[in-house]
């Protein structure tokens, strides 16, 4: 399989930044298999790069992402062979190499990821956005349950994200109807953490991601995996869990300098390690 041009997924490091860029703005960045093997790539070599230290998901154009490609013939999502050339198995293999892979990979990746959704969000696109760690949307951005449209059931992690973001009952309302969802009400609703005017866009992801690669790295890749497994488990497991990670993180260190900072009433200067 070959990786996707380099100029459909752009990528660049600043001030500790990751910037991941969907760019088939005529396509409303509806990504192909390809793209989603180099967006995985890109965010595993985020996790083991020390230089960096949060990760931007965006995209260029009107559209954050239409979905999977499916006229693409490359699948990845509910797409890909015409039915009658399917045998039990081929979709669920799609599936599970395809749409839920990239998911994964967002909500298993090291560093913080903050997704500036430039505009509409439908079906794996939504997804995408979702499992980032916080979502900032331009006022234009709206989020689509796409799949009910097409007869289809969600995928790509759908219906595990958006229960735990919204409730059982507004997810199956999403899901259900596949109504498009503005900016403001997905804001509302908790699935935005802000909402700016689109020409703002680009300078508040900026600012938030520049903020959290100042942070403590370490600590905050711990926070993460807490905070995701905290609603999969049980009280026990979720304490284990929590005091096992402090114990990691006080190995770092960031920890040390924090605690220094604050008995020497000073500002911290984490350096990610």
């Amino acid at each position: 399989m070959t990786a996707a041009p380099e100029d459909e997924v752009l990528h660049r490091v600043d001030n500790g930044v990751a910037w991941i860029t969907l760019n088939r703005p005529e396509a409303m960045n509806a990504v192909t298999w390809d793209q989603r093997e180099r967006i995985i790539g890109l965010l595993a070599e985020a996790s083991a790069d020390p230089a960096v230290r949060a990760v931007v998901l965006t995209a260029t154009g009107k559209g954050f992402c239409a979905g999977a490609d499916l006229r693409s013939g490359s699948g990845g999502s509910s797409g890909g062979a015409p039915a009658a050339e399917r045998v039990a198995g081929d979709v669920a293999r799609m599936i599970r190499l395809g749409a839920q892979r990239l998911i994964t990979a967002v909500l298993d990746c090291e560093k913080p990821i903050l997704a500036a959704v430039n505009g509409t969000a439908a079906g794996i696109g939504a997804h995408l956005a979702l499992a980032c760690d916080l979502v900032i949307a331009a006022e234009p951005a709206r989020f689509i349950e796409v799949f009910v449209r097409r007869g289809l059931v969600p995928d790509g992690g759908g219906a595990y994200l958006l229960p735990r973001l919204v409730g059982p009952q507004k997810a199956k309302e999403l899901m259900f109807f596949g109504d498009a969802l503005p900016a403001a009400d997905a804001e509302r609703l908790g699935l935005v953490n802000k909402v700016v005017p689109a020409e703002e866009l680009e300078a508040t992801a900026r600012a938030w991601a520049e903020r959290l690669a100042q942070g403590p790295t370490r600590a905050l890749a711990l926070t993460k995996q807490l905070v995701n497994a905290s609603l999969d488990g049980d009280r026990a497991t979720a304490l284990a869990a929590e005091a096992t990670a402090q114990e990691i993180n006080m190995t770092t260190a960031d920890a040390n300098e924090g605690v220094a900072s604050f008995v020497e009433r000073r500002t911290p200067k984490y350096l990610g390690r």
